[in-house]
């Protein structure tokens, strides 16, 4: 048996759409490599990407349909969905039911989703994931242009002559990116680059100005930069006139905002000079990329914001043109995918508009749909709510986790529990969300998937299968069609393949958008060959120019729109009782919610625990310390983590990532604590600010266990769990006194029909106890109590789960958690891509590695994605400081 062939493919993770090539060796294992040839990455790899391959078991899969959690075939499963939605819809009208989708959707799933929902049952409630994540960039940018189109090119990046980064901790969410940035630097040192962000992130490594700006200050910081341009004369006067309007309104709400300098540093908490130094950078750089993200949309302003962002481009002419423009970073793999075909609650396919008669005439007509919705649908956080008060009655939700993923989630979660029918589509069988589902029907996911994605720069790449379907698992195009063939409108989902479906998209952007955006002249005819051929390709096709270089636009006038942003607060402030603002977001190696990145050892070696992070005045005069566990509670909601002490946060500010949820920890779902407020404009909800307040939590006792089995623990108690080589590791912690950790330990750990080695140690004055179990030789568990967090480290332990036979003198060690040779562990992972600890990096430190290239040289440390640099860094200048000279 040879190897396969290489397979070009696309990554399943950020709207960066890295390229991917696929290979499988005779024994069937996959490897996975930077595709050199993709124009998003050229070849490189983000730490994520580059374990793709560990994310590939079936373990956890759900592999067949299921009613009420017995499984069935799919004829009965796909009968009881259409029967129970079409007696919601014969009962309460189409109004009643929903679809909540997501950006990790193939365009081709999003595409069918959308055209039953809107075209056939005839309500627009429809809505995604990606409302939460990139909705206020959409209605930014259509209010400016009057179309959702990014105007900007990743090769702009490398010919700017300033980047501003706003909103996005770039390092760790876009790393190719970022490492893209690194690049150009090095290659022109005059590029320079400015990170706004309450945060002191690893992004502020390249940095040469860091505004940590008082959170919800953002508007504020750009409409001064507005006022700036325009008294220093940076107006472009021929393109204002001719290509814009609205700009006297525009002016006159920045100056009431921000009239100076002075007036910014004082809202937006800056010093003056700063403040100074950013507008003459602005000012002088005629090739100026913003970018921005979350940091940005993610707010009750958000939308604001991004036209913020958008009028100082507009006034000074820089878009439309090489090394220039305001620049969205979506965060999934396929939200521009989403939005081409209208997956928003408030869009129509094809980048067309709703409530616009002629489009409504043009889409109805194509799809020979008479019932299409004429109204917009339920906008994400609304639609949970009618699902709540019973307004919607069944709801399907496709490839996301919106009891972990939404705001407000107890209430989420209350609203599932409540739903009178819930579908819910997905690869992996037990999320927080598919507990609460009537049916659950098996999809394929990324590996297995057919279709294409569309990245942040508009470019549409293949996502190719290269393993089987495993189980009854079927696309989503499938499901979706064969429910509207049981709803009665086979004629119109009678697709036979994802190049079907594909080809019908464009044939309808073609006839939508000839002479706009997104247009794909010739695509509706390419064969099924041409279509598995198919190469990267940025839209709009066939077009010679930049977009916008002709300074015409998509509005009625063809004039791009100024928008008056006035001076505002987020929408709930802090008080008295909760006097801390925390903001959300990502980790280094996770993403989203765990369900495939919580897969890998790898990834999950770097963020072990959920945690909340606190500039350190914060937690003096909190009286917490590093690692102690804390209550973070704001009005809706509590959680206990883990404290970091951060001196990069901004004090009176805290951070909590937004991964954990039921199946990785015992109460750490941050979206417990975030409102529900959203933008008025986008519906995108605040996901950067709410009050919240932090106390210290008592422990009497810490621990920790690693077995070879996931165990189902209690939630009365503080744990988080991760995933290991070949092995399971909780981190435990409680309040209150247990009972007799000898007989708790040996109920969990213990298998009663399997006979085993037991052998332990107990204090139970202390409380101290150490156990382990060993079976044919082989280390199965091991558990570590203690009462205070002075265990030992779990390197040592975490290797013997490697072993098929421990050793004599492994043995004898057992329970004191160290080798009794005396080397030491490798220590807390610092590189994920080649798994080198922080040991083994400061050895090589203390031997003579200065740099961060001599430490690659020497390990491969920071060679591939280069997140770890910063940390390299720090750990390098860490080692290498003179001791402070006694007074």
């Amino acid at each position: 048996m040879q190897a396969t062939e290489e397979v070009q493919t696309t990554c399943p993770y950020c709207g960066v759409g890295c390229g991917l090539r696929v290979g499988r060796d005779a024994q069937g294992k996959v490897s996975v490599r930077g595709d050199p040839e993709h124009p998003a990455n050229f070849g490189r790899l983000c730490s994520k990407g580059a374990a793709l391959a560990e994310t590939l078991d079936l373990d956890g899969r759900l592999l067949q349909p299921e009613i009420a959690g017995a499984a069935v075939d799919w004829d009965q499963a796909l009968d009881t969905v259409a029967q129970r939605f079409q007696a919601v819809i014969d009962a309460h009208g189409p109004e009643a039911v929903a679809f909540y989708v997501s950006g990790q959707l193939l365009t081709e799933d999003y595409y069918v989703a959308n055209k039953l929902m809107k075209g056939f049952i005839g309500a627009a409630n429809i809505d995604t994931n990606s409302r939460l994540c990139m909705s206020s960039a959409v209605a930014g940018y259509k209010r400016a242009f009057g179309s959702d189109t990014v105007p900007c090119d990743y090769a702009d990046l490398e010919q700017a002559e300033l980047i501003v980064i706003t909103g996005s901790n770039l390092a760790w969410c876009h790393p190719v990116l970022f490492q893209r940035i690194v690049r150009a630097r090095r290659d022109n040192p005059a590029l320079k680059v400015v990170v706004i962000d309450p945060r002191r992130t690893v992004t502020c490594d390249i940095a040469d100005l860091h505004l940590a700006l008082a959170p919800g200050t953002d508007t504020t910081l750009f409409n001064g930069l507005l006022v700036h341009l325009e008294r220093t004369g940076k107006r472009a006067a021929d393109f204002v006139h001719q290509s814009t309007e609205g700009l006297d309104a525009a002016l006159a709400a920045a100056m009431a905002d921000a009239p100076d300098a002075a007036a910014v540093a004082r809202r937006c908490g800056l010093a003056l000079g700063l403040v100074q130094t950013f507008f003459r950078l602005f000012e002088k750089a005629e090739r100026t990329v913003t970018l921005f993200s979350q940091g940005v949309n993610q707010s009750s302003m958000g939308t604001d914001k991004v036209n913020s962002i958008i009028n100082c481009h507009l006034l000074t002419g820089r878009l439309g043109r090489v090394g220039m423009g305001p620049f969205s970073l979506t965060g999934q793999p396929n939200a521009m995918g989403g939005r081409e075909v209208g997956g928003l609650a408030n869009q129509l396919a094809a980048h067309l508009e709703l409530e616009d008669p002629a489009h409504h005439a043009l889409v109805r007509d194509f799809w020979h749909a008479p019932a299409l919705a004429t109204q917009p649908g339920l906008k994400a956080v609304d639609l949970f709510e009618a699902v709540h008060a019973g307004r919607v009655k069944a709801l399907w939700i496709m490839a996301t986790n919106p009891a972990v993923s939404m705001p407000d989630s107890d209430r989420v979660r209350a609203a599932l529990a409540g739903c009178e029918f819930l579908v819910v589509s997905d690869s992996v069988r037990h999320t927080d969300t598919t507990a609460y589902a009537h049916v659950l029907l098996p999809a394929t996911t990324w590996g297995e998937r057919d279709g294409t994605v569309t990245n942040s720069e508009r470019r549409i790449s293949r996502q190719r299968p290269f393993l089987p379907a495993p189980g009854q698992s079927r696309p989503d195009w499938w499901i979706i069609s064969e429910v509207a063939r049981r709803l009665g409108h086979g004629d119109a989902f009678a697709y036979e393949n994802s190049a079907q479906i594909f080809r019908e998209h464009a044939a309808l952007a073609t006839r939508a958008n000839a002479g706009r955006d997104f247009d794909l002249p010739g695509l509706e005819a390419m064969s099924d060959q041409d279509y598995e051929a198919q190469a990267p390709l940025q839209w709009p096709l066939g077009r010679q120019e930049r977009l916008f270089a002709d300074g015409r636009f998509f509005t009625p006038s063809g004039k791009a729109r100024f928008m008056p942003i006035h001076g505002q607060l987020p929408g709930q402030l802090p008080d008295a009782s909760y006097p801390l603002v925390l903001n959300t977001g990502r980790v280094r190696d996770h993403w989203h919610t765990l369900t495939r990145t919580g897969r890998s050892p790898r990834l999950s070696a770097h963020s072990i625990e959920p945690c909340v992070e606190l500039h350190p005045q914060d937690a003096s005069r909190l009286n917490v310390e590093e690692g102690a566990l804390v209550r973070v509670r704001s009005r809706r909601g509590e959680l206990l983590l883990r404290a970091r002490l951060d001196a990069g946060q901004r004090p009176g500010s805290v951070f909590i990532p937004m991964h954990w949820n039921e199946q990785f920890s015992s109460i750490a779902s941050v979206d417990q604590l975030v409102s529900p407020l959203t933008d008025p404009v986008s519906g995108q909800p605040e996901f950067k600010y709410t009050p919240v307040r932090v106390t210290p939590c008592v422990t009497r006792w810490h621990g920790f266990i690693l077995s070879r089995r996931r165990l189902q623990l209690p939630r009365d108690h503080y744990w988080a769990c991760a995933r290991g080589e070949g092995f399971w590791r909780y981190e435990l912690a409680g309040s209150e006194r247990t009972g007799d950790w000898a007989v708790t330990a040996r109920a969990l750990l213990c298998r009663q029909d399997r006979e085993v080695e037991w052998i332990e140690f107990t204090d139970k004055a202390a409380p101290r106890y150490r156990a382990a179990r060993i079976q044919d030789g082989r280390l199965e568990s091991c558990v570590f109590i203690g009462p205070d967090p002075r265990l030992p480290e779990r390197d040592w332990l975490a290797a013997l789960f490697g072993r098929d036979r421990i050793e004599d003198s492994e043995r004898r060690a057992l329970l004191s958690g160290r080798a009794d040779d005396g080397r030491p562990d490798a220590g807390p992972q610092v590189c994920a891509c080649f798994g080198v600890g922080r040991t083994t990096i400061l050895e090589a430190i203390g031997q003579g590695c200065a740099t961060v290239e001599e430490i690659g040289a020497c390990l491969k440390a920071g060679t591939n994605c280069g997140s770890c640099l910063p940390e390299l860094r720090s750990l390098i200048l860490q080692t290498t400081e003179p001791a402070p000279v006694p007074g």
